[in-house]
């Protein structure tokens, strides 16, 4: 429910922006709902992990997932773009944003990637 949450609040945030037009946000907002608790499933798996720029990373070998992990990228990357546009920013500084805020609603136990590249297990 927590990420949920999290996806809405940022799909929102960049649609109340105005970066992109209505249907395009609505379109990520939808895909984001359903991919969600296909990823859910892959984090507690320890398959896949957030990294330090606000992604989701392969952990293991899982070909026939990574096709969801690649798009749910691309809407994020979409959705970081529209922000960084919208605040005059780079995109390396919303994806740091970002990411630091992933870090702190993760579930314990979920895969997270620190500043040096590290991976390690929220406690």
């Amino acid at each position: 429910m927590k990420r949920m949450i999290a996806v809405a609040g940022l799909v929102l945030a960049a649609f109340l922006m105005g970066s992109a037009g209505a249907a395009d946000f609505s379109a990520i907002k939808a895909r984001m709902k359903e991919r969600l608790p296909v990823i859910m499933s892959l984090k507690s798996q320890g398959i896949v992990g957030e990294n330090n720029r606000g992604y989701l990373e392969l952990l293991k070998d899982a070909p026939s997932r990574a096709d969801v992990v690649e798009a749910e990228n691309r809407d994020r990357r979409a959705v970081y773009e529209a922000i960084a546009s919208q605040e005059n920013t780079k995109l390396e500084v919303v994806e740091k944003h970002r990411a630091a805020q992933i870090e702190r609603k993760a579930d314990s136990c979920e895969w997270l990637q620190d500043a040096t590249g590290k991976w390690y297990q929220k406690p």
